[in-house]
């Protein structure tokens, strides 16, 4: 802990852009439980409504994403952050309007605006966490903002089920448009970097995405952890988890607080994941790489367990293992393109990045969604066991790829000697 401590008080800036994650985390899981609740009462339980709200989620960074990688690496991302804030602020009010199952479209709009807007916000945040940090710092920092991530699920998961329970589903929107807002203000605060003042000329004149899949392309180390998050996104656990909140071990009003505890000890998963396998490697990439696999385990055996599953207690266990690997394989690839790839194609490359995630979520949830619409909610363990194959694909290609790519890279260490 000590060390988190001092990373924030050596870095001012950086620690506002953590405390303007931590708000906004807050409200999100707030939106999350209320909004996936309401979807799945207004619809009756469908498994496809369900999905549609993910894939609401999902497609808009997946088709937004790679340009506003370009807007990250041409225009100052310090101001995009601030304009993604505000803006999602002011969507967030308007789901206020949504009180009706005849709104349930207004849901959809509107969720699509938001994650249109998160869009910019994602790649913009990672690309400028290595002006904000020393390289020897981004191991900690990116686990600092992944245990956030995990812990805001976890805290607000459950504090957002009892303020919908209690003070309704306005309170707990009103609360997540107010958390975008002091977001704004906090990454207003961040003294702007060198290298965000003035975008260099070869910045603005470059060709923009296609320059960033070119490079991609050039780097065979760069491109292999784009599929990171491709890989561990096979298989979408939030569709499933809705369904077994409101469907199977339903408690509170529409299930949402089993919901709530399902996000909680998912937080709790992803939370301790990282923080556990940063004793297993010393900081390289290489040594990331190869836990990476561990993570990809830690996956597989969450979804057994879940595919088992006949309490919600053995539900949040097998949660918290699917978490932990989840945490920490994109904590890693986080930071090994940070660590690797140069600072005018960091946008391009994380929006790449989280366009193979939202490509795989989309996928994983539509197919969902109708395995479950057409086989049933009694017999989505057998979905769930389903899902937990597939995790094994990418476990698979992983441990394959990790020691050729090493003997590729030793191979290019060498070769000017032999020149």
């Amino acid at each position: 802990m000590s060390e988190y401590i001092r990373l924030l008080r050596d870095n001012p800036d950086y620690a506002r852009l953590w405390l303007a994650q931590v708000v906004s985390l807050l409200g999100d899981w707030f939106n999350t439980i209320v909004l996936s609740a309401l979807v799945s009462n207004y619809s009756g339980g469908s498994g496809l409504a369900v999905s549609a709200f993910l894939l609401a989620r999902f497609i808009p960074p997946l088709i937004i994403g790679p340009f506003a990688g370009v807007l990250a690496d041409r225009f100052n991302r310090k101001r995009l952050l601030i304009f993604s804030d505000v803006s999602r602020s002011l969507v967030v009010l308007l789901l206020l309007f949504a009180t009706s199952p005849d709104m349930l479209w207004l849901i959809y709009v509107l969720t699509i605006c938001q994650f249109a807007l998160s869009s910019i916000f994602e790649p913009g945040r990672n690309a400028i966490m290595p002006s904000l940090l020393r390289q020897e710092d981004l191991v900690l920092g990116n686990t600092l903002g992944s245990v956030t991530w995990s812990a805001m699920l976890a805290v607000g998961a459950i504090v957002g089920g009892v303020v919908a329970a209690v003070f309704g589903t306005s309170v707990a929107l009103l609360i997540d448009a107010s958390t975008f807002a002091i977001s704004a203000l906090l990454i207003a605060q961040i003294k702007t970097c060198p290298t965000e003042e003035h975008k260099s000329a070869e910045n603005r004149s470059d060709r923009g995405l296609m320059d960033g899949l070119r490079y991609a392309r050039q780097n065979p180390a760069t491109a292999v952890v784009l599929l990171v998050k491709l890989g561990q996104s096979l298989g979408n656990v939030d569709a499933l988890m809705i369904i077994y909140a409101t469907e199977l071990f339903v408690i509170g009003e529409g299930g949402t607080t089993s919901l709530s505890l399902m996000y909680a000890a998912f937080g709790i998963g992803a939370v301790v994941g990282p923080i556990i396998l940063n004793r297993f490697h010393d900081g390289s990439v290489r040594g990331m790489r190869r836990v990476i696999i561990i993570g990809f385990v830690s996956m597989s055996l969450g979804w057994l367990v879940f595919s088992g599953a006949t309490s919600l207690a053995i539900v949040a266990v097998a949660l918290i293992l699917r978490a932990m690997g989840g945490s920490s394989t994109w904590t890693y690839s986080s930071i090994i393109l940070q660590k690797s790839v140069p600072d005018r194609f960091l946008g391009r490359i994380f929006s790449l990045d989280m366009v193979g995630f939202q490509f795989a979520s989309v996928i994983s949830t539509l197919i969902t969604g109708l395995l479950v619409d057409s086989i049933g909610t009694d017999h989505v363990r057998e979905i769930v066991l389903g899902m937990g194959v597939v995790s094994l694909v990418p476990l698979i290609l992983w441990t394959l790829l990790v020691p050729r790519l090493e003997k590729y890279e030793d191979r290019l260490a060498v070769a000017p000697a032999g020149d």
